[in-house]
């Protein structure tokens, strides 16, 4: 290796005393070095990338040691991995695989004898790159995506101007062309290695870079300076040129922000045709230079280059070709239709002409990114955090491109580096100097088996994974168990309230049992129009739409020393227990509207709605006409609306309507002992008896009780029930209905 000098833009982040505290286990220190490459999206991608190290372990038979492969699993993360991520495997018999190869048609029956190489009770699925790492004659070996190395890699002038990078820096990097990932590219790998004595490093062509040390430090300096000197070489070529992607023809749309909570909706809405999604969206300077380049379109029709991009951005992108200077929201709605079945036919024709009897099904003829001129970038994903990656990994795409565009030199003739046959060049497409892999590859990575296999591995989705839920009332008691419930079967939550520090801590404890990428909060004023719609619109940003609606705020009056309630209680009882109702239906409305998409509204009545008693009138009321606008909502909003509400008993645990004062009132009004030095959860637990006495059950009604019976409302095992109010009352006979 050449003398290693302080990088520019990268930092090293190896810590030599936490180095030296894992001295002599060299798996640690791969899980140190794998976790630090990891650290950087400008090093690798999220999910990306492989790094190895070849140990010697003992045999857990004899003792002696042997040599072993410890490479990434299948699936894994370098930046978040431990040590019980990295498959270990038997050298001697990853190396006696080259006697059963049979050549590259049979390349993926090799596979099979990876689990069968596993050394000692290590059972982690090993990625299809592990001949990659055990065939590189070096004992530390990192292969990496980072954008300025891939685009060398999908540069038609790529391999010449390595042998410029080269020179310039002084490295020995080799060029390999395209070939996918597996058993073939092994054998390439190692023989372009032998043939290329002192290489310090490869670019696989239309893929991404390779390198090597003898140590682990050494690795880890090789790999962060070769990344480091790429982005360099780039960025000077860039400084040459003019603006990027033939220049900016759609200028970002001042009120951006805006006009994507406005469509988001519907956008969710077309690209979850075969299965609900949620979205991401990006408007960062990268994203809108592109979305608003003279280029965008050609570019995003060739898709992505890397494996590791399109394995989550798909083959390409859906362009929609808007104008905001010249067409409103409507008309960009009317484009997303009529676009998104061309996209589908397209993807269509891709799989069809391209797959054999063997392959697997169709997934999904919907895209992942979609793109606007003025706005940016729209990711989707079956939850938040793929929907932000799915993004990020279109971003690394922009960057490739742009690596690209700034090395063209002129118009670069066939036959092109990438192309391992001469004869095969032709199959790559090409816009100016970024070359994208021929549809067929994209398709064997794509619906590759394996990649099928490793997809088959992950683990079943959550009962509302994929659905998006607004929880009014959601800072304590009922509201506050209905999210952690939602939160525990894989929603995505917005925690509402009155209250902003309740709904911070309950949206806390929420992402403690999920995901942070799951859970958000925002402060609502049920009774005021407004503030229902900045929570909608809040939820839209976050998340892209809205699946479940959850209402479980309300207030309970407390008479005055006479026994009567003042004008102004009577009407704010109304104003929120009823009308607050009936604004967040119509405030969401729209949202239902443009998605056209299965939704399920749960609002909190109670029991006191057909109980009259003395004393409560307003709240009784209240709830009554409650009961009423349930029934006129699910007319009203069906048939993508269900609208169902929950009527409960007194619930005393956790309320915020039974503060300690209002708990001594009723205890002082039904005769109930107590002392004064009782802590409020006592005094709570004896009244919430005295009440259970009074059903058939004579069980307390507990607020989880009443997230239960919400939870399922707002779930597909109700998906045939609406305009309907269930009791949750323990078995009050009095509430029965009539």
């Amino acid at each position: 290796m050449p003398e290693i000098k302080d990088t520019i833009h990268l930092k090293d982040l190896w810590n030599e005393a936490d180095a030296q505290k894992m001295a002599g286990d060299q798996l640690a220190l791969l899980r140190y070095r794998s976790n630090l490459l990891g650290a950087d999206l400008r090093i690798t991608n999220f999910g990306g990338g492989n790094t190895s190290s070849k140990l010697e372990l003992p045999d857990p038979f004899t003792g002696r040691p042997v040599r072993v492969l410890a490479v990434k699993g299948s699936g894994g993360d370098l930046g978040s991995m431990t040590e019980n991520g990295f498959a270990l495997l038997h050298m001697d018999r990853l190396e006696q695989l080259k006697e059963l190869y049979r050549g590259e048609p049979y390349e993926d029956e090799m596979v099979r004898y990876y689990p069968l190489s596993a050394f000692g009770e290590n059972r982690v699925a090993a990625s299809i790159d592990t001949p990659l790492h055990a065939f590189l004659p070096f004992p530390h070996v990192d292969h990496l995506h980072p954008d300025g190395a891939i685009a060398l890699a999908a540069s038609a002038n790529g391999k010449r101007k390595l042998d410029e990078f080269n020179k310039e820096f002084g490295r020995k990097i080799a060029w390999i062309p395209w070939q996918r990932p597996g058993f073939e590219l092994a054998l390439l790998i190692e023989r372009a290695v032998k043939d290329n004595p002192g290489s310090e490093g490869l670019i696989l062509g239309g893929h991404g870079l390779f390198t090597w040390g003898m140590t682990q430090r050494d690795c880890y300096l090789n790999s962060i300076h070769t990344i480091d000197q790429m982005g360099e070489f780039i960025l000077k070529h860039r400084a040459k040129k003019g603006p990027l992607f033939g220049g900016v023809v759609r200028a970002p749309a001042q009120d951006r922000k805006n006009i994507a909570i406005q469509i988001l909706p519907t956008l969710r809405g077309v690209v979850s045709s075969n299965r609900r999604v949620v979205g991401h969206y990006a408007d960062d300077e990268d994203a809108l230079a592109f979305a608003g380049s003279k280029w965008a379109k050609e570019l995003a029709s060739l898709g992505t280059s890397c494996p590791d991009h399109f394995l989550r951005t798909r083959v390409c992108p859906l362009f929609l070709p808007w104008d905001s200077t010249k067409e409103d929201v409507g008309a960009l709605k009317e484009c997303m239709f009529t676009q998104a079945l061309e996209y589908r036919a397209a993807y269509k024709e891709y799989y069809d002409s391209s797959a054999n009897a063997d392959s697997p099904k169709l997934r999904d003829s919907n895209p992942s990114v979609v793109v606007v001129p003025g706005l940016g970038l729209f990711g989707f994903g079956k939850d938040k955090k793929e929907a932000r990656i799915t993004t990020e990994f279109f971003i690394n795409a922009i960057h490739v491109m742009a690596g690209a565009n700034a090395l063209e030199e002129g118009e670069v003739p066939h036959p092109l580096p990438q192309a391992r046959h001469a004869e095969h060049s032709q199959q790559f497409t090409q816009f100016h100097n970024y070359v994208a892999l021929p549809r067929s590859e994209a398709f064997r990575i794509e619906y590759w088996a394996l990649e099928e296999a490793k997809l088959q591995r992950m683990p079943a989705e959550a009962e509302f994974s994929r659905k998006i839920a607004l929880v009014v009332g959601g800072a304590s008691g009922i509201g506050r168990e209905v999210a952690l419930l939602l939160a525990r079967k894989g929603a995505h939550i917005v925690v509402a309230d009155f209250d902003q520090q309740g709904a911070k801590r309950v949206a806390a404890e929420a992402a403690a049992v999920s995901s942070p990428e799951f859970v958000a909060q925002v402060p609502v004023d049920l009774s005021s129009a407004a503030s229902l719609s900045n929570a909608t619109n809040f939820t839209i940003s976050q998340f892209g739409g809205l699946d479940v609606i959850v209402n479980t705020a309300a207030i309970y009056p407390v008479p005055g020393p006479n026994g009567n309630l003042a004008e102004e209680q009577w009407a704010q009882t109304f104003l929120v227990n009823v009308t607050g109702n009936y604004l967040l239906a119509k405030q969401t409305e729209w949202v239902f509207k443009d998605q056209s998409l299965p939704v399920a509204m749960v609002l909190t009545s109670s029991a006191n709605a057909v109980v009259p008693k003395q004393g409560s009138e307003a709240y009784d009321s209240s709830k009554t006409a409650l009961n009423h606008l349930i029934r006129e909502l699910s007319i009203k909003l069906g048939p993508h609306v269900r609208v169902n509400g929950i009527a409960p008993a007194t619930v005393v645990a956790g309320s915020s309507m039974f503060p300690r004062d209002r708990v001594i009132q009723s205890l002082q009004k039904y005769k109930i002992d107590f002392k004064e030095s009782e802590s409020t959860e006592e005094l709570r637990a004896k009244l919430a008896d005295f009440y259970a006495q009074r059903t058939l059950t004579k069980r307390a009604i507990l607020p989880q009780d009443c997230a239960a019976a919400i939870v399922w409302l707002a779930g597909d095992q109700s998906a045939k029930t609406t305009g309907h109010v269930i009791p949750v009352d323990g078995g009050l006979s009095e509430a029965f209905l009539r």
